[in-house]
This record gives C-alpha cells, structure tokens and sequence, in this order.
C-alpha cells in the first residue's frame, strides 16, 4: 500500500486547475452543437431527398 500516500499527495497538487481533457470534450461537445446547428437542416433535406429518389414516391 505505498502507492496510495503518493497518489493522494498526486491528487492533491492538481486540485484547483481544469484537467486539459475536460476542456477538450466541451470544446468538442461546443463545436459540434454548432455544426449540427447549421447543417443539420441542410443534410436532412437531403436524407429525406434520397430517401425519396431510393423509394421512388
């Protein structure tokens, strides 16, 4: 078990600062909100488009 005195100090000196994959994954998350938001319409006129060429109604 002396592993676990060393990760708690670890732990305890990162405290207060937004580890660089949490920023990553909202950024993420913002960029593609926005994307869909913007495309969305867009590329679902076209499904629906092919949808009805494929089905021929």
């Amino acid at each position: 078990m002396n592993w676990m005195p060393r990760l708690l100090s670890r732990a305890a000196q990162e405290r207060g600062d937004v580890p660089g994959w949490v920023l990553i994954t909202l950024m993420t998350a913002g960029l593609v909100a926005v994307i869909w938001a913007l495309a969305g319409p867009a590329l679902g006129g076209m499904f629906e488009q092919a949808i009805e060429r494929v089905s021929g109604l």
